[in-house]
């Protein structure tokens, strides 16, 4: 997979990231029901991931993959479009989000081709992938465990239970992502559930501890290519909840909000916009 990034493979993930931004818009419209905040503030931090780790959906079940647990399942609908960008899905499959009998509800299943795990029950993501981090350890494999959880998430204590067991058992195999976004549903986390010092409370935990802005590719694979010192690696990747809908960044409602067909078809009109300004700059 692309471990190295030029000013042509920026562009074109950032023309990846405007189609799938757009497109979970679309589908959370016509399904009347999904994460949009989140689902925008994590969408760079995915197509990242899944350019940079060793998947392929030729060879899904591979013994020698990465592993990538969706701890916030509930923003599966830009987790679903992300797969089905890297060719995991047929983007045509996803149109029967929501309805009776699909196989793509609000949360992730591993029935999905390309989900290694049930998620969206919060906290809970971190500690499977600490849990199959360990054991590839102790097989003496070289694949790698990426979890992406929220911020708001870790007002979830098995977060910390997770946390310390990869300190203890120096896990090098196993890199966090926190989409910190600074937002829950309720408002702000800081008001909510403070998680300042972030950065000092999970480097005593164990951890190699980064912050970076989740929107820059640049940023995340400089930190996914720095080699791990025996210790876990975290990544704060401050984000932007919304991003990319013109009257939805940094707004809590949209914690769960449906755009209507205006703000969508609004959300088109930016996001071509914005291919033609990558393309041509």
């Amino acid at each position: 997979m692309l471990k190295k990034l030029d000013s042509e493979a920026v562009k074109e993930l950032k023309i990846k990231s405007a189609n799938v931004r757009f497109k979970t818009v679309e589908l959370i419209h016509n399904a009347g029901a999904g994460h949009t905040g989140g689902d925008m503030s994590a969408a760079d931090i995915l197509i990242a991931l899944y350019s940079y780790m060793n998947v392929d959906p030729k060879s899904k079940n591979s013994c020698d993959r990465d592993f990538f647990i969706m701890s916030k399942g509930h923003s599966a609908e830009i987790y679903y479009n992300v797969l089905a960008e890297f060719g995991f899905l047929d983007y045509e499959s996803l149109d029967t989000l929501g309805s009776f009998g699909s196989e793509f509800g609000g949360h992730p299943t591993n029935n999905i081709p390309g989900v290694e795990a049930n998620t969206g029950s919060l906290g809970h993501g971190l500690g499977i992938g600490v849990g199959i981090a360990l054991g590839l350890k102790r097989d003496n494999k070289t694949n790698q465990v990426y979890v992406l959880t929220g911020d708001g998430e870790l007002s979830e204590g098995s977060n910390w239970e997770a946390a310390m067991s990869a300190g203890k058992y120096k896990l090098d195999n196993l890199t966090w992502i926190i989409d910190r976004n600074y937002l829950q549903i309720s408002g702000k986390t800081e008001d909510v559930m403070p998680l300042e010092p972030l950065k000092m409370k999970i480097n005593s935990f164990g951890f190699e501890v980064y912050t970076i802005n989740g929107h820059k590719y640049e940023e995340i694979f400089e930190v996914l290519n720095v080699p791990f010192f025996r210790k876990p690696k975290a990544v704060i990747a401050e984000t932007i909840k919304g991003y990319g809908i013109r009257d939805g960044e940094n707004i809590a409602s949209w914690h769960h909000k449906v755009p209507d067909k205006k703000q969508v078809a609004q959300m088109e009109v930016d996001m071509k916009s914005l291919i033609e300004e990558i393309k041509n700059g």
